[in-house]
């Protein structure tokens, strides 16, 4: 599931060896992203290209983890809706495609589905372990290993997408999966974005916002 939590309000002095495990985190997402989103266009599979959404949107948030830690608030939530505008678009995009496919006939390759599939819950796995200490730390870091553990259950959905396309011989649990993954990111996106127009035009400082019970907080998943 494309993570919704808001990772931009990192601290200002962020643990050294955290900075360390998201760079590792973020080479490993946008790998898979690009890897997946290739691999889900060549074999027809939707579900892969939504589960690349989740790629791209960790991706996005320990990019803006790592840099905007420290800065204002304002410039946080500009990066925020930068990430909240790239998840909303590319979830509309797989969640489109997905309903024109249930139009069509072809099948995806289960076997490349369930190959990737099982390649991405390896990476989202890896990058769940590495954050696993910091699982009691503040709620970025805590939202940070959430959202990755919860991408560790989407893969899971794929593999099952790819047994299901496999074993009926049609897309309907491909794009099943699909349709669900992308609903969430769309979901996703639009809180992040709702969240990071909230603070621009509050025009509070960072501590005032926090206090403030009228504007919409995004929770961790």
């Amino acid at each position: 599931m494309a993570c919704s939590s808001c990772a931009s309000d990192a601290p200002a002095q962020p643990d050294p060896r955290w900075r360390r495990v998201l760079w590792i985190a973020l080479a490993i997402n946008l790998a898979m992203f690009a890897g997946e989103i290739f691999a889900g266009i060549a074999s027809g599979s939707r579900s892969l290209q939504a589960d690349a959404l989740d790629f791209l949107g960790d991706a996005a948030n320990y990019a803006i983890s790592l840099g905007v830690a420290g800065l204002a608030l304002r410039w946080r939530s500009h990066a925020a809706l930068l990430k909240g505008g790239t998840i909303l678009a590319f979830g509309l995009y797989v969640l489109v495609t997905t309903l024109a496919a249930a139009f069509g006939t072809r099948v995806p390759h289960g076997e490349t589905m369930g190959g990737v599939g099982i390649l991405a819950l390896v990476a989202n796995g890896t990058v769940a372990l590495m954050l696993f200490r910091y699982r009691t730390g503040d709620a970025n870091m805590r939202s940070v290993w959430i959202c990755s553990r919860n991408d560790a259950i989407g893969n899971l959905a794929v593999v099952a997408a790819a047994v299901g396309v496999l074993g009926t011989g049609t897309q309907w649990p491909d794009l099943a999966v699909a349709a669900i993954m992308a609903t969430l990111g769309v979901s996703g996106g639009l809180q992040i974005i709702l969240q990071a127009k909230a603070e621009l035009s509050s025009g509070m400082g960072e501590a005032e916002l926090i206090a403030a019970p009228g504007l919409p907080k995004i929770a961790a998943e």
